[in-house]
């Protein structure tokens, strides 16, 4: 192909099908080399792959949702401290800021320029959760940054291909599972090194000097399909309110407004709660991400995503509120916030698109960290992620056990056995938890976890939805509330840190996903199948549905 030829639909289709490849296996080499199962069994991380001018051109088709759109932005803060003339073959830029990334010191991202033919053509972005950044422990009650870890500003994390010994030192010196943490960034340093030799192949079979025209045309092609579908939405103004459980007796509130003007969009959260001295913050990036994820899903979900994506789409938070906090204000659990926005824009939106949207899902569902030392002397730092019920569509049940928006997942328990002395006795469904409706919300599911040490271990718990379960649609009911306490009885702090000791057991009930429509307007027959399957007891089923059910 000579540069500068125009690109028809076919050979376009197939050549931005290449390139999603390539960041797909990229995403396959951090996968397959990191070293924490909150990489390679809960798939919390993304590649990214830009252009020249850091534009994003491909995401990797798993990607966790808060990394959306996020690592041009995340790249070009890298490039205002290290200027393009700075960059070289073989340079690989690191930061963890959250203001600059994906909102807590606990995700790492990471770019490379990539180089053909001496010329900068483009740069690789990863991104991927650590399993500990130092400071305290993964927690919600943290009162500023500085206590949650780590925090580093864009460097060089390899000079032309050699190791920063000095940024490797500091690293390591500050974190408590160090080879874990190095291995895991290490994997982002291997998902970047394919991806430019994928890139640099790409190039030598198309025969287009750089990524230039292609970049313009796939974004411009992107632009247009979301366009299209706000387009064919009436022009107006739709309005929700949401609340979270916040920290005691501190609930959180979020106003979202959605606003459609012909092929454009905004969603402003004016009226939203000010930023808390707690880490439920979600910084503007993290706001920005869940906001035109979800919107994404149903407006435009077929078209692959790119810059061109999100170009309609503009969001707006108030200065110094939970959505757009200022610094230092903390935010290491910043998901317990930034998961609710979902939920809020759908409810404005259901009313114009009442079949593209599902009712509110289960999430944010407790996730317990465990921090400790196992009988060998070894520190551990594991988290057990997992995921309540998916709300209900118009057209069909929730799915059980399926987060939204994000798509973190909860990995093998076997291999959380093996990270970490800690035993699942207990991983079921739960019945009755998914919300009663027309179409009855996914299932949650009940999780039993007994410590197996010889000396005390600290929890971190980092939950919501407990008070605030997931709210049904359309007449639908909300999904059950989620749960924690301990065998004793005794309920721990849900968002904060407690000593466990050697044997004591944590029972969990993650949260079911809200119903669609009235329950009265469920399929009898459906309705059969969901208690001769235990979703729905008989008990439940005459409570939620009748007493003729």
């Amino acid at each position: 192909m000579k540069p500068g030829a125009r690109f028809d639909p076919v050979t376009l289709q197939i050549l931005w099908g290449r390139l999603i490849s390539t960041a797909d296996e990229a995403a396959a080499a951090l996968l397959r080399t990191s070293f924490s199962t909150i990489v390679r069994e809960s798939n919390d991380f993304a590649t990214v792959l830009m252009d020249a001018k850091g534009n994003s051109l491909a995401e990797n088709s798993i990607g966790i949702p808060s990394f959306v759109g996020l690592l041009p932005r995340t790249l070009r803060h890298m490039l205002a401290d290290i200027p393009l003339e700075e960059l070289r073959p073989g340079d690989c830029l690191i930061t963890n800021d959250p203001w600059m990334g994906t909102g807590h010191l606990l995700d790492i991202t990471m770019a490379a320029p990539i180089f053909h033919r001496g010329r900068l053509v483009g740069f690789s972005g990863a991104t991927s959760h650590m399993p500990d950044m130092g400071g305290a422990p993964w927690s919600a009650d943290c009162q500023e940054i500085y206590e949650e870890g780590l925090r580093i500003h864009p460097t060089k994390f390899l000079i032309e291909g050699q190791e920063n010994r000095e940024v490797v030192r500091f690293i390591r010196g500050n974190v408590r599972v160090a080879d874990q943490v190095m291995g895991d960034i290490y994997a982002q340093v291997t998902a970047q090194t394919v991806c430019a030799r994928r890139l640099c192949e790409f190039l030598d079979d198309t025969g287009l000097a750089d990524l230039t025209e292609l970049s313009a045309t796939l974004q411009d092609r992107a632009d247009r399909a979301m366009r299209k579908a706000i387009a064919a939405l009436p022009d107006g103004t739709w309005r929700a309110t949401t609340f979270a459980d916040g920290y005691e007796d501190q609930e959180t509130r979020i106003e979202c407004a959605v606003t459609v003007e012909g092929d454009a969009l905004s969603v402003d959260y004016a009226g939203t709660s000010p930023q808390i001295m707690r880490g439920l913050n979600s910084v503007m990036n993290y706001t920005y991400a869940y906001t035109v994820y979800p919107l994404k899903c149903a407006l435009d979900p077929l078209t692959p995503r790119n810059e061109g994506s999100y170009r309609a789409v503009r969001v707006t938070a108030p200065e110094g509120s939970i959505l757009n906090p200022v610094h230092p204000a903390p935010c290491n659990a910043r998901h317990l916030t930034g998961l609710f926005l979902s939920g809020a824009v759908y409810q404005c939106i259901a009313g114009i698109v009442p079949d593209k949207v599902i009712a509110d899902s289960s999430s944010p569902s407790p996730r317990p960290v465990y921090t400790g030392r196992d009988r060998h002397g070894d520190r551990f730092n594991q988290v057990l992620f997992g995921s309540g019920g998916m709300g209900a569509s118009a057209g069909a049940d929730g799915l059980n056990t399926t987060a939204f928006p994000t798509n973190s997942g909860s990995g093998s328990i076997e291999a959380f056995e093996a990270s970490a002395p800690i035993i699942v006795w207990k991983k079921d469904l739960l019945p009755d938890s998914g919300g009663a409706g027309t179409h009855r919300g996914g299932l949650g599911q009940e999780i039993e976890l007994e410590v197996m040490t010889e000396e005390p271990v600290r929890l971190s718990l980092i939950s919501d939805r407990m008070r605030h379960p997931a709210e049904g649609l359309a007449g639908g009911a909300a999904g059950a509330p989620a749960l924690v306490r301990l065998q004793d009885g005794r309920h721990p702090h849900p968002k904060s840190r407690s000593i466990l000791q050697p044997g004591e057991r944590l029972h969990m009930h993650l949260g079911g996903g809200g119903g669609h429509g009235p329950p009265s307007g469920r399929d009898p027959a459906a309705l059969r199948r969901d208690i001769e399957a235990g979703y729905v007891t008989p008990e439940g089923a005459r409570r939620d549905y009748g007493p003729e059910a």
